[in-house]
């Protein structure tokens, strides 16, 4: 670039840019243009390709998740002690969310969105089409990243929520404390057998007669399962 005839414009005096070419191209740059053009058409493709493999690789991780939640175990959330049944239930329903969307970004990286293609006339040149590729791309790589983490988030959810449904606590029975002259009764009340109550205990059954019983509580925990204290 040099400098252009000066023009003046009442006192202040500019000088106008002037383009001129620059040097020819050698041999190396028309070799970098060639390899820059290649790279800018495989790019994507190879983004497409990366999210079909995520894609299935995802999926047969979740087929194994699918036969561990097989196993056997408790198949109840409703038999869970309060909160695991609602944290359990919001961790599954977590996990079905996740995986939903992360599917559909993967979806969306390996075969992009649903979209007439537009027609290509004379006009249009290849940079311009490299160009659109290539913002294609991005947004490809992108979905496919927040694709994978969501379905990874999805699987942790998953495995949580069974694990806490195996092994969480299960809900306490309701237990009946039962007092006489001859002691204390206390545990999970299963039948009344001719004016005699029946209760499961720690130590088995326990049975009390209701006309002895001079106080009758509904209580969380037992002082001492199966216990009588004079």
């Amino acid at each position: 670039m040099t400098a252009g005839p000066r023009t003046t414009t009442g006192l202040r005096t500019t000088t106008g840019p002037r383009i001129t070419p620059g040097r020819p191209a050698v041999a190396a740059d028309r070799a970098a243009a060639r390899r820059m053009r290649q790279a800018l058409a495989e790019e994507l493709p190879r983004v497409r390709e990366a999210a079909l493999a995520w894609r299935n690789g995802l999926a047969g991780l979740f087929l194994g998740l699918l036969g561990f939640g097989l196993v056997k175990g408790r198949t109840d959330v409703g038999e869970l002690a309060a909160p695991y049944d609602a944290l359990v239930g919001g961790m599954l329903l977590l996990s079905l969310v996740c995986g939903a969307v992360g599917a559909l970004y993967l979806l969306r990286a390996a075969h992009g969105r649903p979209a007439a293609t537009a027609a290509s006339g004379p006009r249009v040149s290849a940079a311009a089409l490299y160009a659109g590729d290539h913002v294609e791309a991005g947004r490809a790589l992108r979905a496919m990243l927040r694709g994978v983490v969501l379905t990874l988030a999805c699987g942790a959810l998953l495995v949580t929520g069974v694990a806490l449904t195996w092994y969480g606590p299960d809900k306490a029975e309701p237990r009946l404390l039962v007092r006489t002259p001859a002691g204390t009764e206390c545990g999970e009340p299963l039948r009344t057998e001719r004016g005699v109550l029946v209760l499961r205990t720690g130590t088995g059954e326990a049975r009390v007669p209701l006309a002895d019983a001079t106080a009758l509580l509904p209580v969380d925990t037992c002082p001492g399962a199966g216990s009588r204290n004079g």
